[in-house]
This record gives structure tokens, sequence and C-alpha cells, in this order.
């Protein structure tokens, strides 16, 4: 009787995207899939450069990437600044399940997403985006 591996999905909206800065080092050679999708919350620009997602009533797009690696999970979490042992209010981001869908409305079921707290938010200097993808910003 053989295991089925885990496949791990996580769902990502901005430097973890393909063919942005954090993809190559963290993800790429490792995914078994990439799909653009969304998520449900608000969108953040950052004053350091980077994006946030919080709670809220959005569509923020990105892609939901599937790993069958499990140690993926450990290697996200270092950097974006989680760790499940720490009070969420320490944590840079907090890794949760999330709801995720194609772009076409359909479910995609659950994967890990990293949402920052509207604190966290509000001290890096977040400002709110009217729109729903990173790529759509021009700085």
């Amino acid at each position: 009787m053989s295991s089925q591996p885990s496949v791990i999905q996580v769902f990502v909206y901005g430097t973890l995207k393909p063919g942005e800065s954090n993809y190559k080092n963290y993800c790429q050679g490792k995914t078994i899939a990439e799909i653009r999708a969304y998520t449900i919350g608000e969108l953040y620009h950052l004053a350091p450069g980077y994006p946030a997602i919080t709670k809220g009533n959005s569509k923020v797009e990105g892609y939901l990437l599937s790993f069958a690696d499990e140690t993926i999970l450990q290697s996200l979490d270092i950097l974006e600044g989680y760790s499940r042992y720490r009070a969420e209010k320490l944590n840079e981001y907090n890794r949760q399940q999330i709801a995720v869908y194609s772009l076409s409305d359909e479910s995609l079921g659950t994967a890990w997403g990293y949402f920052m707290t509207k604190a966290k938010i509000t001290a890096l200097g977040g400002k709110l985006l009217n729109v729903t993808s990173w790529n759509s910003l021009n700085f």
C-alpha cells in the first residue's frame, strides 16, 4: 500500500508570482502547476515596495501554485516572516487557508495564503489599491 504525496497549494499575489523578484529563488522548478486565479481580500501597496492583502471584499488576482514538496512552506514562511509559534501581531504575514477561484469564477478549493494584519499594513505605510492585480501598477 503506497501513500500518495500531498500537493501543497499556495496562492501568491506579489513577489512570488511567475516573473516577479522572488519567484526564481523560491518557486521556479518546484511547481507542478501554476494557474491564474483570485481570492477575496483587499490589496495594499506598502512603503517598502511590495504588496500585502488583508481581509476584505474585493477580488485580488494572482496565481495558485501547486508544489509536490511539503517543505516549500518552510522556505515561504521564512520569506514572509511567519511563524506559527509567534503571536499574529508579531508576524510580518500570517499564513492561513483561503478560498481561491479561477478567473472564470469557478472554485479551485482552498490554498495557503499570506495575509497581513491591518495594524501591520498601517505601520508599513500601506495604501489601499483600487486594482485587482499587482501587475496593474505603474511605478
